[in-house]
């Protein structure tokens, strides 16, 4: 395929080029509609590239095809049977695929625990049955990686009437499962496996990347190109191979999901990014990894700072690690990681992927020189200094034990059944109504249909005094959850 081409660009270029005008939505007009102060900060050129997909960059038929000439030039250039666009993020996408795969089936769907709550509220929306595989935690770090391909293997023996598997890689810290074993498992029976890989757009176009899921053996990948790749924030594909799962069901379930009004900027950018990878990926993405591995080591040499790399990786935690994702642990500061974002944010006007309570994450991009990792480290090193005697986060962190809660009710009946609010004391050895999320990395530590324990309860609290955001819970301060109602 000629992969020089960007069909959705240049329809977008042609219809500036023609003057074309339509009386149809968006109601702005390119810009004529919007307010001067508007423009001012966002751009007229915004305004005047959102046009309608249909009956405005395509005719009202779609008769030129752009969209799906775009799609199939994506699915090419990832070695990928079929991919389909999304507008609304990996989140819609990873919800599509596991209607597609298990909806309506009694089997229910093997789920790893620590998935991103996107994936919980797909088994809200379709009412299947999780099968939880529990993830590996090293308990000293509080932290979690990826199932591993025995786990895997136990719930397939545990429920082998599952319609399907869905795992989590790289996860939001880079770590990353062994996708072609768990291939291999979930083939055996002749079931479908689902990579949630929203973190791994970048994957397919260097060999120093972990393993790309379509290369894996996967059967659906769900990937974010404005995460690492150069799209607008909600460009989402979702990319498919192999007869395990029924294309038109699964664009189907897209279409039950996905806005009618899909945003041309965001499809154009994502057949743009499509193009500068086929043309330049390799280049850029081993350019990005070196910078990163400068980053590296300029952050190691930060008196209490290690930025964790070989200590994620092994038997008995994750297969690979992207190392564009730079995880710094500061436990040796006394500090947290949400103390340290607060001051880059408002000191050194930095902004962090993600902070925890003894970690600070750096994702890097192609996007990324020399020029910006002197001003991470430079912002790095000038927080270490002004550190003098920090208050250290008191979060009652868990054990692994008590993040495993007992799963009582389908997540879809608890969260729509008759359900009532407690103070969160009260709420032991209730039924989870909410999820309970900290955000970023976005992983429910209370899923709808659990049974919520103290510790729990206490480690949402403490870690909300000390700087955690959980943005999900009706009550913004946790002084009560939302349970399921007694009969």
């Amino acid at each position: 395929m000629d992969h020089s081409r960007a069909p959705l660009l240049e329809a977008l270029a042609d219809y500036h080029r023609l003057g074309r005008y339509g009386f149809t939505p968006p109601g702005h007009r390119q810009g004529r509609g919007t307010d001067a102060r508007v423009l001012e900060v966002i751009g007229r050129d915004a305004f005047g590239s959102d046009v309608l997909a249909n009956a405005g960059l395509d005719d009202r038929l779609s008769r030129h095809g752009y969209l799906a000439r775009a799609e199939a030039l994506m699915a090419d250039a990832v070695r990928a049977e079929t991919a389909f666009f999304s507008t609304c993020g990996s989140s819609l996408s990873v919800k599509a695929a596991m209607m597609a795969v298990a909806g309506g089936h009694d089997g229910g769907l093997l789920v790893p625990r620590d998935s991103h709550k996107s994936i919980v509220a797909g088994l809200i929306f379709s009412g299947v049955q999780p099968h939880w595989i529990t993830p590996r935690w090293d308990a000293e770090q509080h932290f979690s990686h990826p199932p591993s391909p025995q786990q895997v293997r136990n719930a397939w023996e545990e429920h082998p009437d599952a319609a399907g598997a869905l795992i989590v890689t790289p996860s939001p810290y880079g770590t990353c499962a062994d996708i072609a074993a768990i291939a291999d498992l979930c083939h055996e029976r002749g079931k479908p496996l689902i990579v949630d890989e929203a973190w791994g757009a970048h994957l397919p176009f260097h060999e120093d990347l972990p393993t790309w899921a379509m290369d894996a053996g996967a059967d659906v990948c769900v990937v974010s190109v404005h995460k690492m790749g150069a799209g607008f924030e909600q460009g989402s594909v979702f990319h498919l191979q192999g007869d395990l799962v029924d294309p038109i069901r699964l664009s189907e379930c897209a279409d039950l999901l996905m806005t009618t009004s899909p945003n041309v900027l965001i499809y154009a950018a994502m057949d743009g990014w499509r193009r500068q990878m086929v043309e330049h990926g390799h280049e850029l993405l081993g350019e990005a990894l070196r910078v990163a591995e400068h980053a590296r080591r300029q952050l190691e040499e930060i008196p209490g700072i290690a930025v964790l790399d070989d200590e994620l990786l092994g038997v008995e935690a994750s297969h690979d690690l992207d190392r564009l994702q730079v995880l710094m642990d500061l436990a040796g500061t006394g500090a947290s990681g949400y103390q340290a974002a607060d001051w880059l944010r408002q000191h050194r006007r930095l902004d962090m992927g993600l902070a925890d309570h003894r970690r600070l994450l750096a994702t890097l991009s192609l996007g990324d020189d020399k020029g910006t990792i002197d001003t991470l480290v430079d912002g790095i090193r000038a927080w270490r200094e002004q550190l003098t005697e920090p208050t250290p986060a008191r979060i009652a962190l868990p054990s692994p034990a008590d993040l495993q809660l007992e799963s009582a009710m389908l997540p879809r009946d608890a969260f729509f059944g008759p359900v009532e609010t407690v103070p969160a004391d009260n709420a032991v050895g209730r039924i989870a109504a909410e999820q309970l999320t900290p955000y970023p990395p976005g992983v429910p530590v209370v899923v709808p249909g659990e049974v919520i324990d103290r510790a729990v309860v206490d480690y949402l609290r403490t870690g909300l005094d000390a700087g955690m955001n959980v943005p999900d819970a009706a009550d913004a301060r946790l002084r009560t959850i939302r349970v399921v109602a007694r009969a």
